[in-house]
C-alpha cells in the first residue's frame, strides 16, 4: 500500500522538476539572446557622428548621425567622432623679413566636414586634429611672417591676421577641415628687438624734446624782435612829439619819472620825511 502511494505522488514532482529545468534553460537562452542583441547596439550622442571599421573592408563610407544603431560586434567596430566647433591654440616661432625672431600664437576654431569623416580617419587617423592643424598652421605662419618686418607685424597686425586666415583656410580644405575663425592671440619678439624698440622710443622722445626747445627759442627770439620793434616805434613817436610840441613832452616825461620815484620812496622803510625847516636844523648841527 505504501509503495503504491509513492508511485502515485512521484510523477507530479518529476513534472515540476522538468518544468523548472525548462524554464531555467529558456531564461538563460532569452537572456543570452537579449544580451547579445544589446551588445550589437551603439549610441551616437549629440554633436557626434559615427563611422564603422570593418575587419574585412576597413573604414566604411557611411556616416551615422545621432541615435541608436546596429553593428556586428566581432566583425565591426564603431568609431565616434566629435563634429562640434572646437578651439585650439597653436604657437610657433619664426623669422621676420628683417631677420627678427617672432613668437606667434594662433587661436583656431575648426570642425571636420561630416561627409568626409571616413576619408579623414582613413588618411589621418582619429587624432587628425593633432596631425593636421599644427603642421599646416606652422607652414602658413612662417610663409606669411617672412613677408613683413617686425615693426609691420605690429602696425599691420590685422592685415597679417587676414592673410594667415585666407591661406590657412584654403590649406585646411585640402584635409577636409572647416576653419570657422582664426585670430592672433599672442605676438612677441626677441630681447634684442625689444631693446631696439625701447631705444628708438627714447630717441624719438629726445628728438621731440629738442624740437620743442628749438620752437621755444624761436618764440623767445620773435618776442625780442617784436619788443625791439615796439621800443623803436615808441622812440620814434616820442621824437615826433618833441619835435611837434617843443620841450613840453620832455617835461611831462620828467614829471612822470619824478612821480614814480616818489612812489617808490614812499613805500621804502629806509626813508624818513622831515619838516620844511629841516635844513636849518641840519645846518645848526653842522655848525657844531
Amino acid at each position: 500500500h505504501t509503495h503504491t502511494h509513492h508511485n502515485l505522488v512521484a510523477p507530479p514532482f518529476l513534472m515540476l522538476e522538468k518544468f523548472l529545468r525548462f524554464t531555467t534553460i529558456t531564461g538563460f537562452t532569452v537572456g543570452a539572446v537579449g544580451l547579445s542583441a544589446y551588445s550589437c547596439l551603439y549610441t551616437v550622442d549629440g554633436g557626434q557622428r559615427a563611422i564603422i571599421y570593418d575587419l574585412r573592408g576597413g573604414i566604411r563610407d557611411e556616416v551615422h548621425g545621432e541615435g541608436t544603431h546596429f553593428y556586428m560586434p566581432i566583425k565591426q567596430k564603431p568609431i565616434l567622432l566629435d563634429v562640434r566647433v572646437t578651439p585650439r591654440e597653436i604657437p610657433t616661432r619664426t623669422g621676420t623679413k628683417d631677420l627678427q625672431q617672432a613668437s606667434i600664437t594662433l587661436r583656431i576654431l575648426y570642425k571636420p566636414e561630416e561627409e568626409s569623416l571616413p576619408w579623414i580617419v582613413r588618411h589621418q587617423g582619429e587624432d587628425y586634429d593633432q596631425r593636421i592643424l599644427p603642421s599646416i598652421a606652422n607652414e602658413v605662419m612662417k610663409a606669411v611672417v617672412a613677408q613683413y618686418n617686425a615693426e609691420e607685424l605690429i602696425t599691420k597686425r590685422q592685415l597679417v591676421s587676414d592673410e594667415i586666415e585666407k591661406r590657412l583656410t584654403t590649406r585646411a580644405k585640402d584635409f577636409k577641415l572647416n576653419l570657422v575663425d582664426i585670430a592672433i592671440t599672442h605676438l612677441a619678439f626677441g630681447e634684442e628687438f625689444t631693446q631696439a624698440v625701447e631705444a628708438k622710443q627714447v630717441a624719438y622722445q629726445e628728438s621731440e624734446k629738442a624740437k620743442w626747445i628749438v620752437k621755444r627759442d624761436e618764440q623767445f627770439k620773435l618776442a625780442n624782435i617784436i619788443r625791439s620793434e615796439g621800443e623803436s616805434e615808441s622812440a620814434r613817436l616820442i621824437a615826433e612829439a618833441i619835435a611837434g610840441s617843443g620841450s613840453g613832452m620832455v617835461e611831462i616825461r620828467r614829471l612822470e619819472a619824478a612821480k614814480e620815484i616818489a612812489r617808490r620812496m614812499a613805500n621804502s622803510k629806509n626813508v624818513t620825511y622831515l619838516p620844511k625847516n629841516t635844513n636849518i636844523f641840519v645846518n645848526g648841527l653842522g655848525g657844531r
